[in-house]
C-alpha cells in the first residue's frame, strides 16, 4: 500500500501512524498482515503486506455470488471484526474495497487509516 506524502498534514500523519500502530499489532488470518515499511526519497510510505488478488468490490461487480461464497465470505469478515473489536478497535471504514480476497477465497480486511 502506498501512501502519498503521510506527513503533509497532521490528519494524514495521524492517520498513518494509527494504521502503522495497528497493523503491528493486530494479528488474525482474516486481518492484514504487515511485512515491512518502506520510507521512499519522495518521503512516500509504502507498507508491505501479503498479496490478495482482488477485493470484495470488485469481485461483486464481476458476477452475482453463489450463497455459499456469500455465507464465506461473511463468516471470515464476521470472525475478523470479532477480533479487532476484542482489541478495542473500530474499523470505521468497512467497505468492499477495503476486504481483500484471494484465489483460494481467503478474506483479509485492510486499511485501518
Amino acid at each position: 500500500k502506498k501512501i502519498m506524502k503521510p506527513f503533509s498534514t497532521p490528519v494524514l500523519s495521524k492517520r498513518t501512524y494509527r494504521e502503522l500502530k495497528l497493523l503491528k499489532h493486530l494479528r488474525h488470518e482474516n486481518i492484514i498482515s504487515l511485512s515491512d515499511i518502506f520510507i521512499s526519497p519522495l518521503e512516500d510510505i509504502y507498507f508491505v503486506t501479503e498479496l490478495l488478488g482482488t477485493d470484495l468490490h470488485r469481485l461483486l461487480t464481476s458476477r452475482p455470488l453463489e450463497k455459499q461464497f456469500i455465507q464465506y465470505f461473511l463468516y471470515q469478515i464476521l470472525r475478523g471484526l470479532k477480533y479487532v473489536h476484542s482489541a478495542g478497535v473500530v474499523h470505521r471504514d468497512l467497505k468492499p474495497s477495503n476486504i481483500l480476497i484471494n484465489e483460494n477465497c481467503d478474506l483479509k480486511i485492510c486499511d485501518f487509516g
